[in-house]
């Protein structure tokens, strides 16, 4: 038995090579690796004992791509894309200097008890417009909520935004069903934001999937879902790159870290290097880009999205930038951050005034033209406005219509109803249109708040009574 042992102890090299445990082959040491893999694995054996705590080798953080510098001048060996002609570059200015203009409107008439809610995208016009203009036109987009200027980048307009924001029978995405600043236009290709935070993380994946099985659309269009660095703490965000990268499906992952989770800054939300250290973790290409710099958003977009399509899986871009205004205005952002710091981002690391600086350079503009698009963006929002704020809601009809598809569901409790709380868990859907129907003809020319409630909405409720 000794000899036996001692035999096979000699020879043990060639009895491991042909050796077969568990389904696996065990592996030879193979070059540059004095101990082998792991079987079934690529995984270097080794006899150090290491802990590692960044995805960088010697611990160091991952860099942040940059194209031009504050001053609108390109770094050192940084390459300025080619297709950044004087055209192409005018128009990403010009779609990142309405953003605030529409912003500050807005926001005002807000303020004044005009509309009820209103989010800005203050600080981050390179973030979004640099990603948009990298983007084709109809690949799917699932916004979160700061992400207006996609549409308007699109070719949306400002009187969909108004009559979106004031919940007008013009309304293309709900028909005042959705709070303002809730988007969405299907011709687009953008889809309809909802409240609840990072649900669009894991559906851009399927979004995604959906695009890969499609023969038409196989290889020609991406998924690309946004959020804010305070939406990946959530579930949905680990869900959705999960499935991007092992179904897989082609879909680009935009993080705005712009520092704050509504009050919670960034170094309270994780203790890891940022966004981006989570991507190498699901297998999937990914890079950290300076969110101010629209010239570095817009490369690091283009490839990503080159990307996605050319391995059918996810990619992670995380754009750093930092949110100028309040969270939104139910907020009071100087409740938990100092003003200063705040005025000192604004002036020391403008997005707009950086591209704007790169374009000056080149001569591709000037203070005079800074002007007249200031005072013409400023005209055409003030003028769908005005066109809004004086437009009627939608019918009163239309309260009950393309909720659910096809028939109305007798068993499903609609809470878009005008009598109590106690009642509305005993009317069905359908019974509630006609309760509704009864209680205008009782009140509608009788009592002045129903009377002058039925005077905002287009036809006065008459469209129930017909």
């Amino acid at each position: 038995m000794i000899r036996t042992l001692l035999r096979t102890s000699s020879t043990l090299p060639r009895v491991v090579r042909g050796h077969r445990w568990m389904g696996t082959t065990a592996q030879l040491p193979g070059p540059g690796h004095a101990h082998g893999h792991l079987p079934a694995s690529t995984s270097p054996v080794t006899s150090k004992l290491h802990f590692f705590n960044s995805v960088m080798e010697g611990g160091k953080q991952i860099p942040t791509y940059r194209v031009i510098d504050g001053a609108g001048r390109p770094l050192e060996g940084a390459i300025v894309p080619e297709e950044i002609d004087e055209a192409l570059a005018r128009k990403i200015y010009e779609n990142m200097v309405q953003l605030p203009i529409l912003d500050d409107i807005l926001y005002n008439l807000q303020r004044q008890g005009r509309i009820v809610f209103y989010m800005t995208a203050y600080g981050e016009e390179a973030a979004i417009i640099g990603s948009a203009a990298a983007l084709a036109p109809d690949d799917e987009v699932l916004a979160q909520y700061r992400e207006s200027g996609v549409l308007l980048w699109r070719g949306w307009g400002y009187d969909n935004v108004m009559n979106q924001c004031f919940g007008t029978h013009l309304d293309v995405c709900g028909k005042g069903k959705q709070m303002p600043v809730h988007y969405g236009s299907k011709e687009l290709h953008y889809h309809t934001i909802s409240s609840p935070l990072a649900t669009q993380i894991p559906q851009a994946a399927g979004v995604g999937y959906a695009l890969k099985r499609d023969p038409a659309r196989r290889g020609k269009n991406c998924a690309v879902v946004y959020f804010g660095e305070g939406a990946a703490s959530e579930g949905d965000f680990h869900a959705g790159m999960l499935l991007a990268s092992t179904i897989p499906s082609p879909t680009m992952f935009i993080a705005r870290n712009n520092g704050f989770a509504i009050s919670t800054p960034s170094s309270e939300q994780y203790y890891g290097d940022g966004i981006a250290a989570r991507g190498p973790g699901y297998g999937i290409h990914t890079i950290r880009v300076d969110g101010n710099d629209v010239l570095a958003v817009y490369s690091a977009v283009k490839e990503a999205r080159r990307l996605c399509l050319e391995e059918g899986r996810g990619v992670l871009v995380e754009t750093m930038t930092y949110r100028v205004g309040h969270h939104s205005t139910s907020d009071d952002s100087f409740a938990y951050r100092p003003r200063k710091e705040v005025e000192d981002r604004k002036r020391l690391d403008n997005p707009i005034v950086r591209f704007r600086l790169f374009m000056e350079a080149r001569g591709w503009w000037s203070k005079d033209e800074e002007e007249a698009l200031s005072k013409r963006v400023k005209q055409e929002v003030m003028t769908a406005y005005k066109k809004a704020e004086t437009l009627p809601k939608p019918e009163l009809s239309e309260m009950f219509t393309e909720v659910y598809g096809g028939e109305e569901p007798w068993n499903l409790v609609s809470a878009l109803i005008l009598c109590s709380a106690d009642a509305a868990n005993q009317i069905w859907q359908r019974e509630q249109r006609e309760e509704l129907k009864r209680l205008v003809g009782k009140y509608g020319e009788a009592w002045e708040p129903w009377k002058s409630e039925l005077k905002k909405h287009k036809g006065g409720g008459k469209d129930l009574l017909d």
